[in-house]
């Protein structure tokens, strides 16, 4: 793999790269960061979910005047969503340089866009209704703009904006860089190619093997509210070695680490906000067995070299299918078998679907556990660890004591009671999780808004002795905010 240090990247960006938890460069990353800082046209032909943002990002950071206060790179994006994560990414990227990036998309107040623009964003980001808008009102002056990208064009064309894209392009400079990036490359896309752009290298990345057979793959369909005493219970039958949670900010990941160590779970937490010292940290307790559940955000667990994860936990499912296939590639590495649970609340179910369709495999639905049922299953480990004690035969003195204690009590009291020490009883301390906004609605399709249909619902019992072991080790024990109309589900397009 490639480093960022070896692609010819400014000190100040590889600082901010690194406190993102950056290190190597993915395939789409290396090829267009490279032809995009010689300042050629790019067509990147890539999935979600493999480093679009920083592959575009980078070079428009590299490139910015900050003696310029005009605008000088535009991109569009399909969604508000994609947009709002595409600047955040874009920010942290550009936060050595303290590049002025703005966010503009349907749905938010015109005007506070308007005001926000008089105040010399360096790079728009934006859905293209609201763009075109701005363009239209002679609130968006894009005279002096070096760098335009089109994200996701193929979503945009489905979505009906190819008319919108084709006249931002004519108001933008001829003489400019464009970056486009397309899962797919149908014919408009590719007359858009032909039309706007200068000999473009083509970096086709391709799509990655969409799921992993020897993962068995569950939902469990709850309430916002229900989810985090389900997933303490499903740990308590599932019995994981090594578990990571899945969360989709920064402030989720804080809470349910803290939760889980509160209910006598060896947890920590990782996200981008930690330092680096500290995230390795986490990392190296989390590979030395010092801790069980790892609870992480996208962007923390990229690039992660773990072995040894049996379960993986999705607290919330993420917004794209290649995302999900990413988090549980985490666990069922190098032969082994392992297991991915998601959470998916009523309002979310279409979005299980498009992961379904992604990945060509039906999801198992799955009826959490009941209180007795984790109790059994932590029951179940204290035989474990009794058995264990007893097979190593490192009794020495306690048997001189065994034998005074059953002159007192019967044999059978005193195994119960041995048990009854060693199991780790279901916690109902009270914890913090705060609600989640839902992922926004797929049902419908809007000009901002991309939309699938599908809805699913049932339960199959849990129990039926589907082979989930392993030893857990019990013990005592480390906030994204909410952006308006955002569910920020991830950081690291």
């Amino acid at each position: 793999m490639t480093k960022f240090s070896d692609l010819n990247i400014s000190e100040s960006t590889q600082k901010s790269l690194q406190r993102m938890g950056f290190e190597e460069a993915t395939p789409i990353q290396e090829g267009t960061i490279t032809f995009g800082m010689e300042g050629r046209d790019v067509i990147g032909q890539a999935q979600t979910g493999t480093g679009k943002t920083a592959a575009f990002g980078i070079p428009i950071i590299e490139k910015i005047d900050m003696n310029d206060p005009s605008v000088q790179a535009l991109i569009i994006a399909p969604t508000r969503e994609l947009a709002i994560q595409v600047s955040e990414e874009i920010y942290k990227i550009g936060y050595g340089k303290r590049a002025r990036v703005l966010t503009v998309y349907g749905g938010q107040e015109i005007g506070r866009q308007i005001r926000a623009l008089r105040n010399n964003p360096q790079i728009v980001v934006g859905t293209p209704g609201r763009i075109l808008d701005h363009i239209n009102r002679r609130t968006l002056k894009l005279n002096n703009v070096q760098t335009l990208v089109l994200d996701e064009a193929d979503e945009m064309l489905n979505m009906g904006f190819i008319e919108d894209i084709n006249t931002i392009l004519e108001n933008v400079p001829a003489e400019r860089q464009t970056l486009l990036f397309s899962a797919t490359m149908p014919g408009p896309i590719r007359k858009i190619a032909e039309t706007f752009m200068k000999d473009p290298e083509i970096v086709k990345i391709k799509s990655k093997e969409m799921t992993v057979e020897n993962i068995e793959q569950f939902f469990v369909k709850s309430q916002e509210s229900e989810k985090f005493d389900i997933l303490t219970r499903l740990l308590n039958v599932h019995q994981p070695e090594l578990a990571i949670v899945f969360g989709r900010t920064k402030r989720r990941v804080d809470e349910l680490s803290h939760a889980l160590s509160i209910r006598g779970y060896l947890a920590e937490g990782i996200h981008g906000d930690l330092t680096q010292a500290k995230r390795m940290s986490v990392l190296r307790q989390f590979k030395d067995n010092k801790i069980d559940v790892l609870v992480a955000t996208d962007v923390a667990a990229r690039g992660l070299d773990i072995s040894g994860v049996t379960h993986v936990y999705n607290f919330d499912i993420p917004q794209d299918p290649e995302s999900y296939v990413h988090r549980i590639g985490r666990t069922g590495r190098a032969g082994k078998s392992g297991v991915a649970v998601t959470f998916v609340t009523p309002r979310e179910m279409s979005y299980l679907r498009v992961v379904e369709e992604t990945t060509k495999k039906r999801m198992t639905p799955l009826q959490p556990p009941t209180s007795d049922e984790a109790l059994i299953g932590q029951q179940r480990l204290a035989m474990e660890q009794l058995t264990e004690i007893v097979e190593k035969n490192q009794l020495g003195d306690y048997k001189q004591m065994a034998s005074e204690m059953l002159e007192k009590f019967e044999a059978h009291d005193l195994v119960a009671a041995a048990l009854k020490s060693l199991t780790k009883e279901p916690d109902d301390t009270p914890v913090k999780i705060t609600e989640e906004r839902p992922l926004p609605s797929r049902k419908t399709q809007s000009r901002d808004r991309g939309g699938y249909k599908g809805s699913r619902g049932g339960g199959r019992s849990f129990g039926g002795g589907r082979g989930y072991g392993g030893n857990r080790r019990s013990g005592n024990r480390e906030g994204g905010g909410r952006r308006e109309r955002s569910s920020k589900p991830r950081n690291d397009r």
